[in-house]
């Protein structure tokens, strides 16, 4: 009985989901082999290219801008973040404080507010795990939209 329970709480663990998205990025990143390809070309089918939105600073300080749907910025966007998990972010979070202008005196005013740490790590927490899987399922959709477009079938997830 125990043992069941503990498979089900690994299977959700935040290192798994962590690993099964840096897993299918790296899948997506093998199998496409022309990134220029995913220009223009919109990640769901029934859905166009929209306008440029949020920006994406990744860790080695580049900054993209992103267009909903396209599959190629998604493609760089889950590549930045897989790199900024496997190598850490310290530097970039160093990068955008500065850009944001984020004195010491507003980062101790963050910091001092650990009245309930236990209730901010598990609200964190929770949010990072829905956001990988949700990433895990765009990298893997990418892929396989990827494989439907230059002509490979059943090559998917």
């Amino acid at each position: 009985m125990m043992q069941i329970s503990d498979s089900y709480n690994q299977k959700n663990s935040l290192f798994n989901a962590m690993n099964r998205f840096i897993g299918a990025v790296n899948n997506m990143d093998q199998t496409v082999m022309v990134p220029s390809l995913l220009r223009d070309v919109p990640l769901d089918e029934e859905e166009e290219v929209k306008t440029i939105s949020p920006i994406w600073t990744a860790s080695n300080g580049s900054t993209t801008y992103f267009q909903d749907g396209d599959m190629y910025n998604y493609y760089v966007l889950l590549k930045s973040i897989r790199n900024d998990i496997e190598w850490g972010v310290l530097q970039a979070d160093d990068r955008r404080k500065e850009k944001m202008g984020v004195t010491a005196l507003d980062i101790s005013r963050i910091e001092s507010d650990d009245d309930d740490l236990e209730k901010q790590f598990h609200y964190h927490l929770t949010g990072l795990h829905t956001v990988l899987s949700k990433l895990t399922r765009k990298a893997n959709t990418l892929t396989n939209r990827y494989n439907q477009e230059i002509g490979i079938r059943g090559c998917g997830l």
